[in-house]
């Protein structure tokens, strides 16, 4: 279907040059001379898009703007202002619309902001229904985004649903990739099937490969009865394998063969078990680096590969942080009894930009605790965890408070120090401990240690 266009715009000569490239570009074309008469137009017929001038007589571009989203909020908006207004696009955006134009106009700019913005509207549209459809069988409104790069990880997620091919989920720790992955599972036609979960980091070598498929009496010492492991446990629905850059070469080549082959042999039997298991895979290492050093197999890397959806760090998607943090408020003001109705503004400068290590889940602990010492109605700066008060700029690495003692300055400056290597290796743990000159054991205790989570 055509997508349709309303221009308005009360100058002939500009109508008629946006009108007819607009129509050049394949779009169904509704115009209007005025505000008002745009409006109309609005309520009487299905619109995608408008590309409203600003000055003009009777309504002016932001009142159009403003009704526009009355009329429907899912028409998209873009601004048209005079050189030297931009004071006016910004206005208009923190309003609702999606982005803004200055004259004289450049129709390959014009084009560029037009098929944005309707692809744009497209994902926020597919993400909704997607969001429909999770509801049901799981919270997937619980994945707070505001921003671009949040939509495309729900969109991309969305759309492998419905498949029975292997997912990887790439990121951090604490960005939410079990999120991610029930959301693929019950958005899927697996969904009234199993969903069963395995973190490989938390298990040791020797019991990975039993915990992944299980083993017969008599395996191993200890092994006093036959076990199932997960893949079985899984049969016909979905298995969620967290932190699979941990598995051991040596178990790597019999999950390569369950996904090729879809079938496997418990430890220390013979019989061969058939299952339909859709893998979803997750890890926060850096694959390729570990393929190069021989410690992953590059053929289950591109089995597990196929489809790959990358959540970005909360440091890359600020945006998101006001979302998260008027979520947690509620849900912890909630479950504490209290009533808070938000953050104090100089509290809100810190958590904005403050680096979060951790991620989501670092800022939802931080807010927990600021909602359980929280005294009034609004969390201020006291009542945030010291590491994020006490958080300077890379730039500026400085401790000012005078009144601090030594163990907590000298913790301050170590919490500085892994924030910053976690940032530079994008989160990767091995490659941070030894930035700093300790081993990966030693840095999972101080990460422990100040709050943030490994």
């Amino acid at each position: 279907m055509k997508r349709t266009i309303l221009v308005i715009e009360d100058e002939a000569p500009q109508l008629r040059t946006l009108t007819g490239f607009l129509k050049k570009m394949g779009f169904a074309i509704i115009w209007s001379m005025s505000g008002v008469e745009g409006l109309r137009k609005a309520r009487e017929q299905p619109i995608d898009l408008v590309l409203t001038d600003y000055k003009m007589p009777g309504k002016n571009g932001l009142e159009v703007l403003r009704e526009i989203k009355t009329i429907n909020p899912e028409i998209a908006v873009i601004l048209i202002t005079a050189h030297g207004t931009e004071e006016i696009a910004v206005q208009a955006m923190k309003e609702g619309a999606l982005d803004y134009l200055t004259k004289p106009i450049d129709l390959d700019e014009l084009e560029i902001v037009v098929r944005k913005a309707l692809e744009q509207k497209q994902l926020i549209s597919e993400n909704r229904q997607l969001r429909q459809q999770l509801e049901e069988r799981y919270s997937f409104h619980e994945i707070i985004s505001g921003s671009a790069e949040m939509e495309e990880v729900i969109n991309t997620a969305g759309r492998a649903a419905n498949g029975k091919t292997t997912v990887l989920i790439r990121g951090e720790s604490g960005t939410g990739k079990e999120l991610i992955a029930r959301a693929i599972h019950y958005a899927s036609p697996r969904k009234d099937a199993p969903f069963i979960a395995v973190n490989c980091a938390a298990l040791s070598d020797n019991l990975l490969e039993s915990e992944l498929f299980g083993h017969e009496r008599g395996a191993f010492t200890g092994a006093d009865r036959q076990r199932k492991g997960r893949f079985e446990q899984a049969d016909g629905g979905t298995l969620f394998i967290d932190e699979v850059g941990d598995i051991p070469v040596s178990a790597q080549v019999k999950l390569l063969r369950v996904l090729q082959e879809h079938e496997f042999q418990r430890v220390g039997g013979n019989e061969t078990i058939q299952v339909d298991v859709r893998v979803i895979a997750a890890t926060n290492r850096n694959l390729e680096e570990m393929m190069q050093q021989g410690g992953f197999r590059e053929d289950l890397f591109y089995r597990l590969n196929v489809i790959c959806v990358p959540i970005p760090p909360l440091r890359k998607r600020k945006g998101d942080i006001p979302l998260l943090i008027n979520h947690f408020v509620h849900k912890y003001a909630s479950q504490s009894n209290k009533e808070i109705d938000g953050v104090s503004k100089e509290a809100m400068d810190i958590l904005m930009k403050y680096g979060y290590p951790g991620n989501v889940r670092e800022l939802e602990n931080a807010i927990e605790r600021a909602v359980v010492m929280a005294r009034g109605a609004l969390i201020i700066t006291d009542d945030l965890p010291m590491h994020l008060r006490n958080a300077r700029s890379e730039e500026d690495p400085s401790y000012k408070d005078e009144g601090t003692s030594l163990t907590e300055i000298l913790e301050d400056m170590e919490r500085h120090l892994i924030v910053n290597a976690l940032a530079k290796s994008d989160g990767n743990q091995s490659r941070a401990a030894e930035a700093l000159g300790i081993s990966e054991r030693n840095l999972r205790y101080r990460l422990k240690k100040y709050g943030m989570k490994t």
